[in-house]
């Protein structure tokens, strides 16, 4: 991207574009971060998430496309492999993996939608897994319960975050609405796999 002919937030999203990509910070600390660098406070400054996203896109396609398709698809099947063992509260694939923006460097975010806020706990101690509880932004503006653990990602040979975000089984409702571009912000597991059999990115 020509920064010489570009919008400060075009310029604020390139940069923030090659932390995301090569630090693993999230879009609101990379655009920060990228701001001041270039010197840049006006908060009007800023890009929105949709620009962002076709920066890191952009970014990925000139500095990693030898790379990164291959640890979208690891980390897309490790999701897939959790998304089958808990199955039973109905999970959804959001973040990075979803979008199709990941490397290595992302966690997995699985959103389970439970009639029991506390049986996915249940389940992780049948299994006699560690993990420890945080509060994220719920759909309705409220803190919700987000169980974090440590899993095993054999193909990448390293270990990977998997945040399960504990939601009520009625904020499933409306979960799947598109954007204006027809992306979604989650998919289940039969979307993951079409994702998966077609490489293609979420629709």
């Amino acid at each position: 991207m020509d920064l010489d002919h570009t919008t400060p937030a075009d310029a604020i999203a390139a940069t923030a574009a090659r932390l995301v990509v090569e630090e693993g910070l999230d879009y609101g600390a990379a655009k920060r971060r990228a701001a001041k660098q270039l010197g840049l406070s006006n908060r009007g400054d800023l890009p929105d998430n949709d620009l962002m996203e076709a920066a890191v896109f952009e970014y990925l396609a000139v500095f990693c496309a030898d790379t990164q398709p291959a640890e979208l698809a690891a980390l897309r099947r490790l999701a897939a492999v959790w998304m089958e063992r808990l199955q039973e509260f109905r999970p959804h694939l959001s973040g990075a993996i979803w979008r199709g923006t990941a490397t290595r460097l992302n966690d997995v975010h699985l959103q389970l939608y439970c009639d029991d806020s506390k049986s996915a706990e249940i389940a992780l101690l049948n299994k006699g897994m560690d993990y420890d509880v945080g509060s994220v932004p719920g759909p309705r503006g409220d803190l919700v319960d987000c169980l974090s653990l440590t899993v095993d990602c054999p193909e990448l040979g390293e270990p990977i975050g998997l945040h399960l975000t504990i939601l009520d089984y009625d904020d499933l409702r409306g979960a799947l609405k598109s954007d204006a571009k027809g992306k979604t912000e989650r998919g289940d597991l039969n979307a993951l796999r079409a994702l998966l059999a077609t490489t293609a990115q979420p629709s």
